[in-house]
């Protein structure tokens, strides 16, 4: 396993596509800049110990640095990622996917390791072993390092320690929170398709920035028609999900419990009694949560609905037109005792009401010009292949907010 004569790619650099999944994966963590724990220093400590070396680490490589999660023997917090050893620990998991580890008896004898500060000289280090660390998806996101000041190997009982401590190092890391279960729980929370509306076509898509994410829709059947949400609650990640459930949960329980007791009821009364409901829950996590929430009668094709501070619905008329739904309410969370107005909106056959979320406004414009979401309805008109659009951006560049769209289409006079 041994590799201090030579190496047959040293790879620094990986392709683009492979370099931003794995940056997402790290992302998805969120543990980069955080203090040290106990953890990780008891596995860093034991590696000292049974290999008898002055030094080992749990690091993250990020896009430009090697950030030290924890470091024992080293008076460091991050180093440049040109200057380390790691980077190609982590570039070799992709073409070494079997047995990844890298394990260097001499790195002077290795001229692009001799040639990195730190690396010889008087205390510096000359063997190193490091093993990958992954994050959500598999992606190679850091390392688990020994280091010594003098060339050394390790026989076969060495290497398999070292990869049971590497092991334990990764259940650290992955934590007890498992973000991919939290992103499978958070998908099956998603609605199934919508049948049922007749006369009408539903279609719907959410892609999360991260594991988890802070959108969600939501859309089911009521007495004489439907009732449709899409919501961005501020923040990504796993606390933004949790919130995200609340507000899903608190709004259908409240549209369906209105409902029952006065048929036809405007949507303001649910979102007004929600936002009262999780008051002290914005107030506490200081956040807050942008959403459209309509209710559409079959018959008429008449939506009745509530835009509080999301601005990102519009109809694709028949005739070719693309109209933006006013609303100007604030978002839930934002101010305490605030009530909500509803609007309407009426579907002639042919018309198509789209929300989105901001997400894909980010992927769609730099300066978050809103009139780039129309045009890109009126390119996309079929609400099947708008869905399709949008999926595809989405997972084309890896986006940095969450990607959600619900897109109503009235297909004849109901």
């Amino acid at each position: 396993m041994s590799i201090d004569t030579q190496i047959a790619e040293i790879q620094l650099e990986l392709p683009p596509e492979l370099e931003e999944k794995r940056l997402r994966a790290l992302d998805q963590l969120q543990i980069l800049d955080s203090s040290p724990e106990d953890r990780f220093e008891r596995v860093t400590r034991m590696a000292r110990l049974i290999f008898d070396v002055p030094m080992a680490s749990v690091a993250l490589l990020d896009r430009d640095r090697l950030w030290f999660k924890m470091v024992e023997g080293l008076p460091l917090t991050e180093v440049p990622r040109a200057e380390t050893v790691c980077q190609t620990t982590v570039a070799r998991t992709y073409t070494r996917p079997a047995d990844p580890a890298l394990i260097v008896d001499d790195l002077e004898r290795i001229p692009e390791f001799a040639a990195l500060p730190g690396v010889g000289g008087e205390g510096g280090v000359r063997f190193y072993a490091g093993y990958p660390l992954y994050g959500p998806g598999h992606q190679p996101v850091g390392t688990f390092c020994v280091y010594d000041t003098v060339p050394r190997s390790f026989d076969e009982s060495q290497l398999a320690t070292f990869r049971e401590l590497a092991a334990w190092a990764q259940r650290e890391l992955e934590r007890a929170d498992d973000l991919d279960r939290a992103a499978e729980v958070q998908r099956q929370l998603l609605p199934p398709p919508l049948d049922g509306v007749h006369g009408y076509s539903v279609v719907s898509m959410c892609k999360p920035a991260y594991a988890v994410g802070g959108d969600f829709y939501d859309h089911y059947l009521l007495d004489g028609g439907a009732m449709f949400t899409v919501a961005d609650v501020m923040g990504k990640g796993l606390g933004a999900a949790i919130l995200t459930a609340s507000v899903r949960s608190a709004l259908r329980g409240a549209s369906q419990a209105l409902d029952d007791v006065n048929p036809g009821i405007g949507p303001q009364e649910a979102v007004t009694m929600v936002a009262s409901h999780l008051e002290r829950d914005f107030a506490g996590t200081e956040s807050f949560v942008t959403l459209f929430h309509g209710r559409l009668t079959a018959s008429t094709g008449r939506v009745e609905y509530v835009d509080a501070g999301h601005g990102l619905a519009l109809i694709a008329r028949a005739d070719g037109a693309v109209e933006s739904l006013s609303g100007c309410g604030l978002p839930l969370g934002v101010l305490v005792g605030v009530s909500w107005e509803s609007e309407a909106v009426t579907l002639e056959p042919g018309d198509t009401l789209v929300i989105v979320s901001d997400g894909l406004l980010d992927l769609l414009s730099e300066d978050s010009d809103a009139q780039t979401v129309a045009i890109f309805v009126e390119e996309h008109r079929d609400p099947e292949a708008l869905c399709a659009a949008v999926s595809a951006l989405a997972g084309a560049s890896a986006p940095l907010d969450d990607v959600t769209m619900v897109a109503v289409r009235r297909d004849d006079a109901g």
